[in-house]
């Protein structure tokens, strides 16, 4: 089983066409070292979870947080930002589906 501080402490490593997406079984041990709030998608290739904010500029806060950690990483989220609301949505593109950066980035997240 991962642990969530186990993937706070990792780095992402560059993703490349040649890299494999994660097999269902290793996503699934992945998921459970985040917040269940973390939903996998149908279609298993992305991530996502919503937060709540009291007023916008704790939402705004959150959102510079998010971009702090996904430069730091080298690995960017697709963020939905409204009043009081922000969806993270996690998934690496350039191979079609979920990489361990996805879960090291959302763990990451559920720190803040």
């Amino acid at each position: 089983m991962v642990e969530e501080a186990g993937l706070v402490a990792r780095r992402c490593k560059p993703c490349e066409g040649r890299t494999p997406p994660l097999a269902s079984d290793a996503i699934a041990q992945l998921m459970s070292a985040l917040h269940a709030d973390w939903i996998l998608s149908g279609d298993g290739k992305s991530i996502f979870r919503t937060f709540a904010f009291t007023d916008y500029n704790r939402t705004i806060l959150f959102v510079n947080a998010i971009a702090w950690i996904a430069e730091k990483e080298g690995h960017h989220p697709d963020l939905t930002v409204s009043y009081g609301k922000v969806r993270v949505l996690y998934a690496t593109h350039s191979i079609g589906g979920l990489s361990e950066n996805d879960f090291i980035c959302a763990a990451k997240i559920d720190r803040l």
